[in-house]
């Protein structure tokens, strides 16, 4: 039985939860801007959630208020029950853009998290050649990001973050920069990864059939200020293998469906901008 499937009463309490969350911000015009509003979304121990919605609505936001970089103007965060305070250790963040540091290597961009945390250099190293190993890219280790592709580097980057063995992951459309087929081998590898870790993964993307394809469940939201519209349990049978499910009657269905609740909302969005 893998971690994410074992479920005691000692780990009931949910991996994150957003309770009636509200977050306005300053424009440069001294106005205020509700980015998400009324905002309530749970995410269980070891569950893969995918949040959906239109460009500007306030998704990455969210991902702020979890990490306790932003702190909400109404409502609560909580990690594990408790309210978020600060910068929590046990979260591991995926960017849109690669989080490399250019002028080292790929073992030391590898390295720098386990080093930060004081491991010693000599394991730091050999948990890093691991995690390479796991990505595909023994052999790699002396190159530099400049010298990979872009599916190299987002392999680099995801050893990067899963070396440090987060508890919760935060990925902010990290797929987003590669080429189709390259995603969609990106997308087998993360949940390869995921599904050992147990790790609690919310997945902030812009396309509906990743969404579909990687998440156990996935938030719908409405146009900013956003808050949640629909929520959809996506009950295709894992281990999934992304490249067939998307062929797949059921699959398609979903698409479909949840197609349909969001395309209100970015027309809704797309009307608000032209205006």
């Amino acid at each position: 039985m893998s971690a994410r499937d074992a479920q005691t009463p000692a780990v009931q309490t949910p991996a994150i939860e957003l309770i009636n969350v509200s977050r306005r911000f300053l424009t440069p015009e001294g106005k205020s801007l509700t980015a998400i509003r009324d905002f309530t979304m749970t995410v269980a121990r070891g569950e893969f959630v995918a949040v959906v919605g239109p460009t500007g609505c306030g998704k990455s936001t969210t991902l702020n208020l979890i990490t306790g970089l932003a702190k909400p103007s109404s409502g609560e965060v909580r990690l594990y029950g408790q309210p978020v305070d600060g910068i929590d250790r046990r979260i591991g963040f995926a960017f849109q853009t690669d989080a490399l540091f250019p002028w080292r290597s790929v073992i030391d961009n590898v390295m720098a998290g386990p080093r930060f945390r004081g491991v010693p250099k000599d394991k730091a190293e050999a948990d890093a050649r691991a995690w390479l190993a796991k990505v595909g890219l023994t052999g790699f280790e002396k190159h530099y990001p400049h010298q990979l592709s872009g599916g190299m580097r987002k392999r680099v980057s995801l050893a990067q973050t899963f070396i440090n063995g987060p508890e919760i992951l935060l990925m902010d459309e990290p797929f987003s920069a590669l080429d189709v087929q390259t995603r969609v081998v990106m997308h087998e590898e993360l949940l390869k990864l995921w599904s050992s870790s147990g790790a609690s993964v919310v997945f902030v993307t812009h396309d509906l059939e990743e969404a579909i394809a990687l998440a156990d469940k996935v938030y719908v939201l409405t146009s900013g200020p956003a808050t949640v519209k629909s929520i959809y349990p996506i009950d295709i049978p894992r281990p999934r293998v992304v490249s067939e499910i998307r062929y797949e009657k059921h699959f398609i269905e979903l698409s479909h469906t949840i197609w349909a609740d969001l395309r209100d909302e970015v027309t809704r969005a797309y009307q608000r901008n032209a205006a």
